[in-house]
């Protein structure tokens, strides 16, 4: 026989466990707002554009059309280029970076739009200014040194990345860290109060018989209460019972 929770009794668990669920929301969303500010490393990025494509004779309009589809088939292998250790290492030479071509490989992110020939380097760097520097000098190198490994002569740089004044970093997204604690905090109280009452067998009022036993309550004893006087100088006590609710069937 499996049991079930009605809408009704479960507001009812809400609403007697508000405190815990929101105890328990409110300590998630401090933890993430530690983890976010205090020990999570901010992570700042830098964008270069670049286009690429291959010279070609505007009065021959078959020979221009197939040679911007070859163009657009080479986009993938300009991905796999530009982070090879050939463009990397150099890169890393100018700018003297303490890392490996397969370290900087992982803070490199090249974007392409569907059907264009633009491509866009991405650079995740935890100093703003190196992430600018590593994106630009970058896009420099494979300007450079594309020609002769692909026998491509029509590269532009398209925009360059800029160090803003106060720059913001893209990681960690701390409102969205907040937001997933809060959900997942909700859930935990939520859980927890319902297996607290799950799992609380003791009866609590007169309805809780009620709802059990599926009869109803004819009578109430009130608690009797032990009351001491004194008379005479001596003490008596007395018991005193408070008037018993009689409810009809």
């Amino acid at each position: 026989m499996e049991a079930t929770i009605k809408l009704s009794d479960l507001l009812k668990i809400l609403k007697g466990h508000a405190f815990l669920i929101i105890a328990i929301t409110a300590v998630s969303i401090g933890i993430a707002v530690i983890i976010s500010y205090f020990v999570l490393t901010p992570i700042y990025t830098a964008d270069t554009q670049i286009l690429v494509n291959q010279k070609y004779e505007k009065s021959d309009q078959y020979v221009a059309s197939s040679q911007i589809d070859a163009d657009l088939q080479l986009i993938n292998t300009y991905n796999v280029v530009i982070k090879s250790p050939v463009i990397l290492s150099k890169v890393i030479e100018q700018l003297d970076l303490d890392t490996t071509p397969d370290k900087l490989t992982d803070q490199i992110t090249v974007l392409n739009t569907s059907d264009s020939q633009v491509l866009t380097i991405q650079i995740e760097d935890t100093k703003a200014s190196r992430a600018v520097e590593i994106s630009n000098t970058l896009a420099e190198v494979f300007k450079k040194e594309i020609p002769a490994l692909m026998k491509v002569d029509n590269i532009n740089i398209l925009s360059y990345a800029k160090l803003s004044e106060n720059p913001i970093p893209t990681k960690p997204n701390k409102l969205l860290n907040m937001m997933i604690a809060a959900v997942i905090g909700l859930m935990i109280g939520i859980g927890i109060a319902i297996l607290i009452e799950t799992f609380d067998t003791r009866i609590r009022s007169e309805q809780e018989i009620e709802e059990i036993l599926g009869l109803p309550i004819i009578g109430l004893v009130s608690p009797i209460i032990e009351k001491k006087t004194i008379l005479f100088g001596k003490t008596s006590n007395k018991l005193s019972v408070h008037s018993s609710r009689i409810r009809r069937i």
